[in-house]
């Protein structure tokens, strides 16, 4: 009998593992971390001979912290999202069944204490940034994300922000990191309106007043091509203004996707539509981290 409990001990630490790496979104937070380190090694460390900021502890703790706050953004979204979340990815559930409430809430407050002491431990401007962060996280999952819009808006900025924290502290090539922060914004902000057209069974239950269920799907595809149109001539202007002749080849050919990416917009009139577009932007993102290697 004693046997039977002690293994039941690693595998409830095994499943709670796993729960915990569900909730926080484990692989956009390895994402997220690559992301700035590779905005720092790339972009803000080109004029120097050797890559010094890679193994910068400084850097480390930056994009630490930043995991944290983000971690729990994404736990305090699915705390208050279960029910919806039932009916539109029941699959992803955790709060509730591998991890009870309280649990989640300990976690999501505790990561969010740790990430705002380390951005404080680095400058007093990346701890107040960190502070705005986790109170905007707090309000869109809590109220802002059943709103037109607006959620949409504040998880574009705060993945903007992400990338541009590197350039905000290390001082260097703020422009060119800049320029990427506007793309990580520009291409999330399409992607939440898009994620919210395929959560629409479940927003429309639960009476949040997102895009699709406010203005319904054709008014919120128009709204999508229009800011394509915008973010497109930004970032031409910006990479013009920069005169990065690497960056404006890339947004050139960043063209040929966006064109099919509008073109599969057009057609799109399914959740498994609107799921294949989500995933489309998410590799828009990932172009765009490969093309700092050419910096």
């Amino acid at each position: 009998m004693g046997n039977v409990k002690a293994l039941r001990i690693p595998f409830r630490l095994f499943y709670w593992t796993k729960g915990f790496a569900k909730l926080t979104r484990v692989y956009n937070l390895l994402f997220l971390a690559l992301t700035q380190y590779f905005a720092a090694y790339f972009l803000v460390d080109v004029h120097y001979g050797q890559r010094a900021y890679l193994t910068d502890v400084r850097l480390f703790l930056l994009v630490f912290s930043t995991v944290c706050i983000a971690a729990a953004g994404y736990m305090i979204n699915d705390y208050y999202d279960v029910k919806i979340d039932l009916i539109n990815r029941p699959q992803r559930v955790v709060v509730g069944t591998t991890l009870k409430r309280r649990y989640v809430m300990v976690g999501h407050v505790a990561l969010s204490m740790f990430g705002i002491l380390i951005g404080f431990l680095l400058s007093w401007q990346i701890g107040v940034i960190h502070c705005g962060s986790v109170f905007l996280l707090w309000l869109y999952s809590n109220r802002l994300k059943r709103l037109p819009f607006i959620g949409n808006l504040i998880i574009a900025v705060l993945s903007g922000m992400a990338v541009a924290l590197v350039g905000i502290y290390y001082r260097e090539q703020e422009f060119l990191v800049f320029t990427y922060a506007l793309f990580a914004f520009a291409i999330s902000l399409l992607r939440e309106i898009i994620k919210d057209m395929e959560d629409l069974p479940g927003d429309q239950t639960f009476g949040c007043r997102t895009l699709p269920v406010a203005w319904g799907i054709y008014r919120t595809k128009n709204l999508l091509y229009i800011l394509s149109a915008i973010f497109i001539f930004l970032l031409f202007f910006l990479s013009g203004k920069l005169g990065n002749q690497t960056l404006i080849t890339y947004f050139i050919l960043l063209v040929v996707p966006i064109t099919f990416f509008i073109v599969r917009l057009v057609r799109a009139d399914t959740r498994r539509d609107f799921t294949l577009l989500n995933n489309f932007c998410k590799l828009l993102i990932l172009s765009g981290i490969v093309s700092m290697v050419f910096f």
